[in-house]
């Protein structure tokens, strides 16, 4: 199959219909099937699925605890805990310095004061892949996110317990390690079973069944996000260099047969040269058949100009976008959707993989057009509060709510009202 088959042509017109959903119908009832099966049996139907799926052997802990965790972590060579610890660093630091941009309000009222308290969530569970590679970074993102916003429990789920996904956790702060991944992980953090409690709010990045479980479950927990199959767009013009272009999205289609990587681009040649590159950097990669086969999710998009690429970007909100053009920056700053942006030819999206700072949970299949990625505001509440110290002074406020009451006609709170007046 010639690379130029691969990398189909997608003209700037078809971008919006080339815009994957999230999820598919078909998992999303399989999966939702999984969870109810979970919520309604508990322990044993986690098991059953652990042991279905190689998880974990007949008699083996679904939960292990900080101890487990840390022999792990004495396990790893000095370089490859090094290496962890040196990411982390970066990864608290920066959402330590997150959380200190968010403060508590207070503002006055009539009669009064308003405000409100930033209070983290109690209890979150940190989902990390971990099938064909594991990530033990997604533990490291999750986990260390949860610990600055100041979260009470935290807890990892991830199929198996690969001693480097434990060790990840150790140095994350875990307070526990579920051990198994999928669907049942999902329905086992929302609904909980014997020996094992409810999480409050579930996040992490995950295949599309684990995707389609966090549908399922929403409401009963809460989610940060719909985070699929991952996906790049490079954004470049004819002064790119079409070998850096080719790594990094040969680098997005190692993810996993489902990721996406594409070109936009302002120059035919580039595209004809990053095919040509493409075409030698597969020879001897691993699993090649399938990075083949995630070539195949993504396109390269010639527009006329950049204004028209940038266009084309913003129709697809992508999850990372590579900016690799003249003047980068003034182009990355009329971009209005992506979920996260690097900006120059330097600023390689594997970076962000592996914690130079930001996390690496973001929107994906255009969810980027509402919401951003995963960041310690998605781990702590803005309660609000009111006091009324002085009834005399808000008399005019307690007098609108009697009438807005009346207009809707719910005549108790009228009456509510009216009794903090003394009428």
């Amino acid at each position: 199959m010639a690379i130029a088959e691969l990398l189909r042509r997608v003209e700037p017109s078809e971008i919006r219909r080339a815009r994957p959903s999230p999820v598919d119908d078909q998992t999303l009832a399989a999966a939702a099937e999984i969870v109810r099966i979970v919520r309604d049996q508990g322990e044993p139907a986690v098991r059953h699925y652990a042991e279905r799926f190689g998880e974990r052997r007949p008699g083996e802990p679904l939960c292990l605890d900080r101890s487990e965790m840390r022999a792990a972590l004495g396990s790893l060579v000095p370089e490859d805990r090094g290496a962890l610890e040196r990411a982390h660093e970066r990864i608290l630091a920066f959402a330590s310095a997150q959380r200190r941009t968010l403060h508590d309000l207070e503002w006055p009222i009539p009669g009064g004061r308003a405000g409100h308290t930033i209070e983290p969530i109690e209890a979150v569970g940190c989902y990390a892949p971990a099938g064909r590679y594991p990530l033990p970074s997604s533990v490291l993102m999750t986990a260390a996110s949860a610990r600055a916003a100041g979260c009470e429990r935290v807890v990892v789920a991830s199929p198996g317990a690969r001693p480097v996904m434990l060790a990840a956790a150790a140095i994350a702060g875990a307070d526990e390690f579920l051990a198994v991944g999928g669907a049942h992980a999902v329905g086992a953090m929302a609904h909980g079973f014997e020996g094992f409690d409810p999480v409050d709010k579930i996040i992490g990045p995950g295949n599309r069944w684990v995707t389609a479980a966090k549908l399922a479950v929403s409401g009963v927990v809460g989610i940060d996000m719909l985070a699929g199959p991952s996906e790049l767009v490079v954004l470049a013009d004819e002064g790119a260099d079409a070998v850096l272009v080719a790594a990094d999205l040969l680098a997005q289609a190692e993810h996993d047969t489902d990721a996406r990587a594409i070109l936009v681009t302002t120059c035919e040649r580039l595209a004809r040269g990053v095919e040509a590159e493409l075409a030698r950097q597969l020879d001897g990669m691993n699993a090649r058949e399938d990075v083949l086969a995630a070539l195949c999710n993504g396109f390269v998009c010639v527009a006329r100009d950049l204004e028209e690429a940038v266009r084309v970007v913003d129709a697809i909100a992508p999850e990372h976008l590579e900016i690799m053009t003249m003047d980068s920056e003034r182009v990355a700053a009329s971009v209005r959707h992506a979920g996260a942006i690097f900006v120059g030819a330097a600023a390689a999206e594997v970076l962000g993989d592996y914690g130079i700072g930001p996390n690496h949970t973001l929107p994906t299949g255009g969810t980027a057009r509402f919401r951003a990625g995963l960041s310690v505001v998605d781990l702590v509440r803005h309660r609000t509060w009111v006091r009324i110290d002085d009834l005399a002074t808000a008399e005019h406020v307690i007098s609108d709510t009697r009438r807005l009451a009346d207009l809707e006609g719910l005549s108790a709170h009228a009456r509510s009202a009216a009794l903090r007046a003394g009428a």
